[in-house]
């Protein structure tokens, strides 16, 4: 062990061959067969070797996770396939080339966004939704089912304004209607679905009160196609009598708990202990209560929910038959069935794996979904002689989730440094400083080292390094020679090749506002560079964000990876200035919504961007940028405006007790209004150097009016203040 010579002590007198300085002697560490770089010298590698894109898109499962409407381009971009397998080669989008659009200054062009930011592609929204129907309409005709396929989406998915009303529109020429679990979804979906299908359906989930089953009753005279279904048993007196008061004749439907479910987390929420629908003694006991209401006729559909991620087709197939014995069994007791609605579960390979033995994959395909469906409700009926019923999904995940990007930023990263080799008589000097017992485990670390015993040297270094912790403790130790034993320890661990290799990667990010599923519980996407893919990552990395809190960060990777494989930061070598943009995919779905507070960290800014025949093939057709300092904090109860007039009255008081002339405390007091003032406008996260600031101290009240249209201080700003946001001819941008 050469490279340890330099911790042997003057008095112990090496063999020959060994020195007492650090050199490069040491076997370099074996590299990943995989080809990812090593997780011990990860600099090393690139000397020599050859890197492609196509090594970065397997290496980061690009092709698994990211089919069909993400790739690796030849620039070593993230490229992005707007209409999935109909996308010609002219048509796919440059994702670096979005960000910097959207990112850079105004004068330079752009749009003057901060991040993180986060891309929607509504051509991918719009594709997601066809393949399913085209899905369920081939299996409908290759199966010779008698009825017809019409997708709901739920809201609780995404609700963002636009993601709905996009939904709505794409989705009514195939009769795709939407679910609402509360009274505020219902009151957005009422108000999209007067835009759509007739034939669509509004369906009511969810706990419901007086109110909520007022209002259903109220889209039912507005001619939506409502459903109210009903979750608890309770729940049916209140739609009787509500119903006869308001002349209403309502359609209902129950949600059943099924025996079939499961496991992991997914799978938690349905079987007979789920926390909604109703056991086979209560659906008999709607039944008989709505016929003694002369309302039997009322009852039309059937709802359940085997849970998220369904990992099977076989377990699919088998809930699904389950449910459509009841549909039978409805019919056969006179309700006037039509509709079996199986709820959410088509799956997301959130990893590329393609295995049915994780809740971040599934073993099948949207065709093979829709194809296990009708067979097994076409099987069912034609046994019991039963008619086939609209078949419904509230597939919701898989709509939604590959449409929207989260990009963010790694701003730094923790570098492994070791300080320079203290001399021989340094060394001697540090030794005399020690104490007996660690003067012994010097002495001990110097023979096991010429001995090349390498756990006898971690033995020795860790009881070195405990026993001058202890030295420095009570205070017979400085923190210089503490530092030395320090260096000492760590040369021990990289030459034995135990020193952790993962650096931290900064970014300017909240995991628990944009990432929360993965703080919930343990929720895996896919997080990969945008770009610099044609360059062999050589470092590995975590991810920690910005807030104060441990949980802040990201250490599982798809693929069961504790790190992943990174670029080092500051490299200028794909022209972008040195920054480096990762991006989280396949979060369309839940994160949005979920996203919290924590330590005043808002959402982020937000960009659509649809296909265009423009010289990049897109468009960016609307820019909002994220909730500023006085949004969030108003949505904690402050006052933005008054909290700046109280710093600016301070200010002003503290100006005049120093010293200095008339103007010159003018210039002063102007300068730092200013500063507050752009404080309170500017997003939470960290700015860029590159980035613009347009605030001034007059913005204030005009900034803080626009709030108030900010969703809570959540995450969007409505469509009529994302117009104060712009001027009027960045209202869409061709690039």
């Amino acid at each position: 062990m050469p490279a340890l010579g330099c911790c042997v002590d003057a008095s112990v007198s090496p063999p020959l061959g060994y020195a007492f300085s650090w050199d490069s002697s040491l076997p370099a560490p074996e590299l990943f067969s995989s080809g990812v770089p090593p997780a011990t010298n990860a600099a090393a590698v690139t000397t020599g070797s050859h890197w492609s894109t196509d090594l970065s898109s397997a290496l980061y499962r690009v092709d698994g996770w990211g089919a069909p409407y993400f790739s690796v381009n030849s620039s070593g971009d993230i490229s992005v396939r707007p209409h999935g397998t109909d996308t010609l080669p002219h048509q796919e989008i440059d994702l670096l080339k979005v960000v910097k659009k959207a990112s850079d200054p105004k004068n330079l062009g752009g749009l003057g966004l901060q991040m993180p930011l986060v891309v929607r592609f509504p051509d991918v929204l719009k594709n997601r939704l066809e393949t399913l129907q085209s899905a369920f309409d081939m299996a409908v005709n290759s199966q010779g089912y008698e009825a017809h396929y019409q997708g709901v989406y739920p809201v609780k998915c995404n609700q963002d304004r636009f993601v709905v009303e996009d939904i709505v529109k794409f989705g009514s020429p195939y009769r795709f209607g939407l679910e609402a679990g509360s009274k505020p979804e219902l009151l957005l979906a009422m108000n999209c679905l007067s835009k759509g299908s007739a034939d669509a359906l509004l369906v009511c989930n969810g706990f419901k009160d007086t109110e909520y089953i007022s209002l259903a009753l109220v889209a039912r005279k507005l001619l939506l196609n409502t459903v109210i279904v009903l979750e608890q048993e309770e729940e049916l007196d209140l739609v009787i009598d509500i119903s006869r008061k308001m002349a209403v004749r309502p359609v209902i439907g129950l949600r059943a708990k099924l025996r079939t479910k499961h496991s992991g987390h997914f799978g938690s929420t349905s079987g007979e202990k789920g926390k909604f629908g109703l056991t086979t003694t209560q659906i008999l006991r709607v039944v008989k209560k709505l016929d003694e209401s002369g309302m039997l006729d009322c009852l039309q559909l059937l709802h359940f929910h085997i849970g998220s991620q369904i990992p099977t087709t076989e377990l699919l197939a088998d809930g699904v038959g389950e449910a459509t014995q009841i549909y039978s069994e409805l019919v056969r007791l006179g309700a006037g069935m039509k509709f079996i609605d199986i709820g959410g579960g088509l799956g997301i390979d959130y990893d590329g794996s393609k295995s049915s033995n994780s809740d971040v994959s599934v073993g099948y395909g949207i065709e093979e979904y829709a194809s296990a469906v009708v067979q097994a409700v076409l099987y069912v009926c034609d046994r019991k002689g039963v008619k086939h019923p609209v078949i419904c999904s509230e597939s919701g995940r898989a709509i939604v989730s590959h449409h929207s990007i989260l990009i963010f930023e790694a701003v730094s990263a923790s570098t492994t440094h070791v300080s320079t080799q203290p001399s021989s008589g340094g060394l001697q000097s540090l030794v005399e400083t020690l104490n007996e017992d660690a003067r012994a485990d010097y002495r001990n670390l110097s023979a096991a080292a010429v001995r090349g015993e390498y756990d006898t040297c971690l033995l020795y270094s860790d009881q070195l390094k405990q026993r001058c912790v202890e030295q420095f403790k009570d205070g017979s130790l400085d923190i210089e020679q503490l530092a030395a034993v320090d260096s000492i320890c760590d040369w021990v661990s990289k030459a034995i090749g135990v020193a952790d290799p993962v650096r931290t990667y900064h970014v300017n990010l909240s995991v628990f506002t944009s990432i929360p599923d993965f703080w919930g519980f343990s929720q895996l996407f896919p997080i990969v560079p945008i770009h610099r893919l044609d360059e062999k990552p050589t470092m590995r990395g975590i991810l920690s964000d910005l807030t104060c809190d441990s949980d802040g960060k990201v250490d599982k990777f798809i693929g069961g990876e504790s790190s992943l494989p990174l670029h080092e930061i500051g490299s200028n070598a794909g022209g972008d200035g040195g920054r480096y943009y990762l991006g989280m995919f396949l979060g369309g779905a839940y994160e949005e919504a979920l996203g919290g507070l924590h330590n005043l960290f808002g959402g982020p800014s937000v960009v659509r961007v649809l296909q265009s025949d423009s010289p990049h093939s897109f468009a960016v057709t609307r820019s909002v940028p994220g909730p500023s300092c006085a949004d969030v904090l108003r949505a904690m109860q402050f006052e933005p405006e008054l909290m700046f007039e109280t710093l600016k009255h301070r200010a002003e008081e503290f100006l005049e007790q120093g010293e200095g002339e008339g103007e010159d405390k003018g210039l002063a007091f102007a300068s730092l209004t200013s500063s507050l003032a752009q404080s309170f406008h500017n997003m939470p996260y960290l700015v860029s150097s590159s980035s613009s600031c347009c605030f001034t101290a007059e913005a204030t009240a005009t900034a803080s009016a626009n709030a108030n249209a900010n969703n809570g201080g959540y995450y969007y700003y409505s469509e009529d203040n994302a117009a104060d946001c712009a001027t009027e001819e960045d209202e869409i941008w061709s690039y």
